[in-house]
């Protein structure tokens, strides 16, 4: 009788609890399927190298158009650019994601990809700020790869591997924009910074951004060039008999994928109202906050570097800039590929997201103090030599303490994200619009989060207003966000650390026993 009576109680996450210690003792994580994943890999290495090799010279650029009526008023200029891209992604990613549940995802792959390399070299000469902007809106329209990515990855994985699998991504767009970062700070006005080689160009002198955008658009020519040559299609649909037919049967296909292959066919797709459950979003809006607190502050750090220390900024210049954004990508392999897959397979995906974001605050609050050593090496200009090198050290060694503890947090924060929403999709069949419909989610945050950040940083600055309203405005405000997500986190079920799509039952059944 007792026991009728506490059946009904029991969760979902705690009827599978028996046969989890014999998954650890009997599951061993499938090799990782390499011959698909280097070329996704390079595929996806286009977007961030083109997104992070403007961040550098976006100052001076926009600068040089002669929009802004003063220094104090190119952070706003600077959010329109970011802004229409993120406009552009929002209205356009939905329907990369649904098409390519429809049509596969290589065919959607390769046209971001030609898009992508076109926009880079359009944006390399562009002029005006009305012609930066079409450019920047062009390149959103081909900005949906991400998702896609997601769907497909998820896709040659495994529960053993899935993690591993996922954290290659982010590691990708990390490593991207570290490559990015410095190419754009290094190679941007090649003839003032190297007038030996291109100090004679024409070219160059006339459209002084324009090689690094040529360099970006190499690196999508590649990915292109390997996706046509060696990425397979990884989507199932439901007239293949055989899962082996499509893509073969090796020691490196998943163990799951084989077994599905030849036991069940693919699953349809269920309708936008059933996948949208409430915890879903629930998830999805925690996702958009951590996203919007990340982008005001990832897109306002090149402004910031840029203005001078008297208004509140680091006065870097573009190379010091790229400097500083390359740098913290040396610590973005080690952590990807052996931090975060150890600590999510050992405690799950909710527990990496709050380290990560715990990592945030500190960056967050600490970050604008830099300043006052960047202003006062500008003040005392002409002193001590030996004295200003210690200072300048200084300052490096905690921007670059800074910078670690920022791309840490980044990368904890959005694989995290990542990874609980794949987790999260029912079916294989719904992976891609979950992705989608994530990815809309943080693309329509991201058409606020610049204009609020950029908006903001122009006004504090303009203003005398004591702490937090001046120049750390905008750094504690997304530090008092990253606090209401961490808040937001503990209201989300620990089930959705299993992925759904290979359980029985839908992970959605545990918003019964939420709470």
């Amino acid at each position: 009788m007792n026991q009728s009576n506490n059946a009904p109680s029991i969760s979902y996450s705690q009827q599978d609890a028996p046969v989890e210690p014999e998954e650890l003792v009997v599951a061993k994580e499938t090799p990782l399927p390499w011959k698909q994943i280097a070329p996704l890999v390079a595929m996806r290495l286009a977007e961030p190298v083109n997104f992070a090799l403007i961040m550098p010279f976006l100052y001076r650029m926009i600068e040089d158009f002669g929009v802004a009526e003063t220094p104090k008023d190119i952070s706003y200029y600077a959010s329109m650019l970011f802004m229409s891209f993120s406009i552009s992604q929002t209205l356009t990613v939905m329907y990369w994601g649904r098409l390519s549940d429809r049509i596969g995802r290589r065919p959607v792959l390769i046209v971001g990809l030609i898009g992508t390399l076109a926009v880079s070299i359009l944006f390399g000469v562009c002029k005006t700020f009305p012609m930066a902007i079409l450019v920047r809106m062009a390149a959103g329209v081909f900005a949906g790869n991400a998702a896609v990515m997601k769907s497909a990855m998820a896709e040659i994985a495994d529960d053993t591997n899935r993690s591993r699998m996922m954290a290659l991504l982010p590691l990708t767009w990390n490593f991207g924009s570290m490559v990015g970062s410095g190419v754009g700070g290094v190679f941007s006005n090649p003839a003032t910074q190297f007038p030996g080689l291109f100090g004679n160009s024409k070219l160059f002198i006339y459209f002084p951004y324009l090689l690094p955008c040529l360099m970006g658009s190499t690196i999508a020519a590649f990915g292109l060039i390997t996706g046509l040559l060696n990425f397979k299609e990884t989507l199932i649909k439901p007239t293949q008999p055989a899962l082996e037919e499509t893509v073969g049967s090796t020691e490196a296909t998943p163990l799951l994928a084989q077994s599905a292959a030849s036991s069940v066919a693919p699953a349809k797709q269920n309708s936008i109202k059933s996948l949208l459950t409430p915890l879903v979003v629930r998830v999805m809006v925690t996702n958009a906050f951590m996203c919007l607190a990340y982008t005001m502050c990832d897109q306002l750090y090149p402004i910031f570097a840029a203005t001078d220390p008297r208004d509140g900024g680091l006065g870097l210049d573009p190379r010091s800039i790229g400097l500083s954004l390359g740098v913290e990508g040396i610590v973005v392999v080690y952590i990807q590929l052996v931090v975060y897959p150890r600590l999510e397979r050992k405690f799950g995906v909710l527990y990496c997201y709050r380290r990560g974001l715990s990592f945030a605050i500190p960056y967050l609050v600490s970050m604008p103090f830099l300043s006052m050593i960047a202003l006062h090496l500008q003040t005392q200009a002409g002193t001590s030599a030996t004295s200003m090198l210690i200072e300048k050290v200084v300052m490096w060694a905690i921007l670059m303490s800074i910078m670690v503890t920022r791309i840490t947090s980044n990368v904890m924060a959005f694989t995290s994200a990542s990874l609980m929403i794949t987790n999260m999709a029912p079916t294989r069949a719904d992976i891609g619009f979950m992705n989608g419909a994530q990815l809309l989610a943080m693309s329509v945050v991201r058409i606020i989060a610049p204009i609020v950040s950029g908006s903001l940083w122009s006004w504090s600055i303009k203003h005398s207003f004591p702490f937090p309203f001046n120049s750390h405005l905008v750094w504690m405000l997304s530090a008092v966000l990253i606090a209401i997500v961490l808040k937001l986190l503990y209201r989300i079920p620990e089930s959705v650390n299993k992925f759904a799509a290979d359980q029985t039952k839908p992970i959605t059944s545990v918003e019964e026993t939420d709470n």
